[in-house]
């Protein structure tokens, strides 16, 4: 390719599609090491401890819009939480719920708030939502675990910030593509131990299947769900902030677009960013593009790069190998290539985020950090350009 194609190519492709041109070579590592059989299985790490609940309380759930209150609600009840009430309005979404929780009350919103025995709210209301309910939450006196997004403005982040100082409660935000992911949570213990040396950047690619016919009027609605960096990439922000230990951070660039569903003109289905932090710098690309062909809704992938060596995760499925489930995790450092199956790794969050409540610490999730990761996206958002895909 001449000097003047290759400048073409990259305008044109823009900053996600130079990055996915070089994912086939540079970033995809376990392909090569699989048929040249450079890699090792490491059976030494397949499996954790049980993490047994250190304390218990009583929650509710709010808002039923999006099935992430499910899994919500089973870390909540591995952590040693006991559902007590909730509150929803669709006659079909109290049905399943009832069916699902047989014997847990359905109150209004004002008898949750105002039951003092109750010290968590989960919500999973329309995007847009979660914010105000989660700041009555705390003015009622209990913690508030928001499904992502948490918060789809500027303006409700202010809002947030102001109540969680004024109120001393907690509005977490759950992060499942790293809270509830196994391979994820065993590559943070990785790079805690030290594994690939100092982290210096994450790329994350989250593609997703958007199943339209399914969705409600609102998932098409960027005033309602904040845009798709602000969506679904919250997860991608969260996890560089956290693999890179980062505690300051800001967008370098950011696209958005509406590439594939013009019948729906205030949805967004491809979005990409930079970030750049005091731990490292950060790459995001999110899409609503997973064909049907996949077993899967996505092929969610995260490359970590360290100055000792890189881990890259296959989180749900791994179409290079022919190994079946998800929660893949490869790890190169000086040494060797290895391959770690982390499907019986525990998940910490449920526990340690109950004992939070219970002991005002911040050992599952950090304020501060959650709410950065909020902050990126929105300010992502503000800044995006549309990709030159013309």
């Amino acid at each position: 390719m001449s000097s003047n194609d290759r400048r073409g190519f990259l305008q044109k492709a823009g900053l996600a599609g130079m990055l996915s041109a070089l994912s086939s070579s540079t970033m995809a590592p376990q392909v090569f090491a699989q048929s040249s059989g450079a890699f090792t299985v490491d059976p030494a790490n397949t499996s954790t401890p049980e993490i047994k609940p250190t304390a218990a309380i009583k929650f509710a759930a709010i808002g039923l819009d999006h099935a992430h209150i499910f899994g919500m609600i089973a870390a909540i009840q591995r952590g040693g939480g006991t559902l007590v009430a909730f509150h929803a309005t669709d006659p079909a979404q109290i049905a399943k719920f009832n069916k699902d929780y047989p014997g847990v009350k359905l109150a209004s919103e004002d008898e949750i708030l105002n039951d003092k025995s109750i010290q968590l709210v989960a919500g999973a209301p329309i995007p847009d939502l979660r914010a105000p309910l989660g700041i009555r939450a705390m003015k009622a006196g209990k913690d508030y675990l928001a499904d992502k997004p948490g918060i789809t403005t500027l303006k409700q982040l202010a809002d947030v910030r102001k109540a969680v100082k004024e109120t001393g409660r907690k509005f977490a935000i759950m992060y499942s593509e790293r809270l509830e992911v196994r391979s994820a949570v065993y590559a943070g213990e990785l790079i805690k131990q030290g594994a690939i040396g100092r982290v210096v950047q994450t790329v994350n690619l989250a593609p997703h299947r958007v199943n339209a016919p399914s969705r409600p009027a609102w998932f098409f609605d960027k005033a309602r769900y904040g845009g798709i960096l602000c969506d679904i990439g919250s997860h991608q922000a969260d996890q560089f902030l956290y693999y890179t230990n980062s505690t300051k951070a800001k967008v370098v660039a950011a696209q958005t677009g509406n590439v594939a569903y013009p019948q729906y003109p205030k949805f967004e289905d491809f979005g990409d960013m930079m970030m750049s932090g005091n731990g490292g710098t950060g790459y995001v690309r999110v899409d609503w593009y997973t064909p049907d062909g996949l077993a899967t809704w996505g092929d969610g992938r995260l490359f970590v790069l360290g100055t000792e060596g890189y881990i890259e995760l296959r989180k749900y499925i791994n179409v290079a190998s022919g190994l079946e489930g998800g929660n893949h995790l490869y790890i190169v450092d000086k040494k060797q290539a290895r391959y770690i199956d982390c499907n019986n790794v525990q998940l910490p969050f449920g526990p340690q985020f109950v004992a939070d409540v219970v002991n005002r610490t911040q050992v599952a999730q950090d304020q501060e950090q959650a709410l950065l990761a909020a902050e990126l996206v929105l300010k992502a958002q503000t800044i995006a350009t549309p990709p030159l895909l013309g």
